[in-house]
């Protein structure tokens, strides 16, 4: 029999937590808040296509992996859960939430976990807290998550988020992190994992806020790579679509404007790359000299506005002695 050790009572977890699933899209997910340093490192497990974890409390960081074990072997949320604490000794003062990647959901709160605590359950998600300010926190994740639209990402920080407003943490904030992981995409994501989001705040004043600053960064780096898998199918206007829709949210992004300019050059929009690759060179001079060799904008580059913009070098004679090597350029790749 395996041995489960207590924590302090100083080391318990404040914690609130979210494990969801959304089955349409095949992605399991968790997002967390704790005045507690790195929580990501202890309360989140998600498998794509098995479901999601959160240990909590005097948390066990084993139930982790164990209970994702159990899900894939064909056990429900509860059983799985009931299974785990079965012979947990600590079973009092642990928190478990636990979603399946078809969206049935399960939770517990041993009775001995520090006032308040409690959790919802529903269709696609559970909530859970401790040493929160009250049931109002689990009240609004639930409330937030149901009524968020957009990614499953996006619906979880709103979660967080709200339990935040309506109190959080009785003794404050430190780390947060969000987790979403997605069957099929170690085969399309270009890493070779299913694991779409991750993003971590380990010590911040505010780590919710710093996660949604993260969020809005992924997000970004999202849409830059969706265009780029347009851009090697040379399915041109369709990446511009892409980057316009990422412009329009999060302006003034200069690696976004450069490839949309580089991709309005390859889809005949002239007008509209030329102004794009303007605004991205005011953000970052970089982009100058890469642009001087890049082919994408060989549709543009004999205009008079591009020639203003990115001015020919003088040419610089050689002696007649000295021999010529072919220039050899490799082409920047825009994915990192």
């Amino acid at each position: 029999m395996r041995r489960i050790t207590q924590r302090p009572l100083g080391m318990r977890m404040g914690t609130f937590s979210i494990v969801a699933a959304d089955p349409a899209k095949g992605q399991v997910g968790v997002a967390v808040q704790s005045k507690y340093f790195a929580v990501g490192a202890v309360v989140p497990w998600a498998r794509a296509g098995v479901g999601a974890v959160a240990t909590q409390s005097n948390a066990y960081t084993g139930y982790g992996p164990s209970i994702l074990e159990a899900l894939a072997r064909g056990e429900r949320p509860q059983a799985a859960i009931d299974a785990a604490l079965v012979n947990d000794k600590q079973a009092v003062q642990r928190q478990l939430g636990v979603v399946h990647a078809d969206g049935e959901a399960a939770s517990f709160t041993g009775k001995e976990c520090t006032e308040w605590a409690g959790s919802r359950t529903g269709p696609n998600y559970a909530v859970q807290g401790n040493i929160c300010a009250g049931e109002k926190v689990v009240e609004g994740m639930e409330r937030a998550f149901k009524a968020t639209s957009g990614s499953l990402a996006e619906r979880m920080l709103a979660a967080l988020e709200a339990a935040q407003a309506a109190g959080g943490d009785k003794r404050g904030q430190q780390s947060a992190v969000l987790i979403v992981e997605q069957s099929g995409w170690k085969d399309t994501g270009g890493e070779g994992v299913d694991r779409l989001v991750d993003l971590r705040v380990d010590d911040h004043a505010e780590p919710i806020k710093e996660l949604r600053r993260l969020l809005d960064l992924w997000k970004i780096e999202a849409a830059n790579n969706i265009a780029m898998e347009h851009y090697g199918k040379q399915e041109y206007a369709e990446a511009v679509a892409v980057l316009q829709q990422s412009n329009a949210r999060a302006p003034g992004d200069a690696r976004t404007l450069y490839n949309l300019a580089c991709f309005e050059s390859l889809a005949g929009m002239p007008t509209e790359s030329l102004a794009h690759l303007k605004q991205s060179i005011a953000r970052d001079a970089s982009f100058r000299e890469m642009a001087k060799g890049d082919g994408d904008f060989a549709n543009v580059r004999s205009l008079p506005a591009f020639e203003k913009l990115l001015p020919a070098r003088p040419a610089v004679k050689k002696a007649a002695h000295t021999k010529s090597k072919p220039a050899v350029r490799k082409k920047a790749s825009r994915r990192k």
